[in-house]
């Protein structure tokens, strides 16, 4: 089994569940090894190694909170691809902010399903349309309001551009560059997220969605 990702499915719709396990039986490369109705249960086999990614239905009938979800599951070492009927924005944010590693409606197909369980599996995030929407439209205090060319020197110098290479794709002086910066990571630090680095910056660029807005 050495290179097969092992997923699990917390989800109370038994035929969804029915129709995973139809779904993934025999897709290279993928296997179904759990499936639970709570975050209660799957956690609570205490012989479950680990899965590499499990798939968290959004609501629950149990009345669990979907960041406490997300926050649990993480705790146990699995990354978190969530699932839902709908793409509320609000939702969607509080999910990744809490952890989640992708957000997908359920009426995607299996392709884009299995694709987003292997980028995630990678240790990557699960884009999709609803995430994009949702940090386009985001309004929250964790997101800084970024503007245009303080963005356009946040996404060029996190890319891997040296500071030189930033200021010349922008059009402007290293020093108005290093004070974009600067203005930027006040930003972050305001909002509660330091970023002191360039590693940093990539990671609010990645949680923020602002490669993909």
């Amino acid at each position: 089994m050495a290179g097969v990702i092992t997923v699990a499915v917390v989800d109370d719709d038994r035929m969804l569940l029915d129709g995973l396990r139809a779904w993934l039986d025999g897709t290279p490369g993928v296997t179904l090894a759990a499936t639970a109705g709570t975050v209660d249960e799957l956690l609570g086999d205490a012989a479950a190694a680990p899965y590499d990614v499990v798939l968290l239905d959004l609501v629950l009938a149990d009345g669990s909170r979907p960041p406490e979800n997300i926050r649990r599951l993480r705790a146990a070492g699995t990354r978190v691809l969530v699932i839902s009927t709908v793409a509320d924005r609000r939702r969607i944010v509080a999910a990744v902010s809490a952890g989640a590693d992708g957000y997908l409606t359920k009426d995607h197909d299996l392709p884009t399903l299995v694709r987003a369980v292997r980028e995630v599996a990678g240790g990557g995030t699960a884009h999709s349309a609803e995430l994009a929407f949702a940090w386009a439209h985001d309004d929250g205090p964790e997101r800084p309001r970024l503007s245009p060319k303080e963005r356009e020197v946040l996404l060029e110098y996190a890319s891997g551009l040296t500071l030189k290479a930033t200021a010349r794709r922008a059009g402007i002086s290293p020093h108005t560059a290093k004070y974009y910066l600067d203005r930027v990571k006040e930003k972050y630090q305001e909002a509660g997220r330091p970023a002191y680095t360039k590693t940093d910056l990539a990671a609010r660029v990645r949680e923020d969605g602002w490669a993909e807005d």
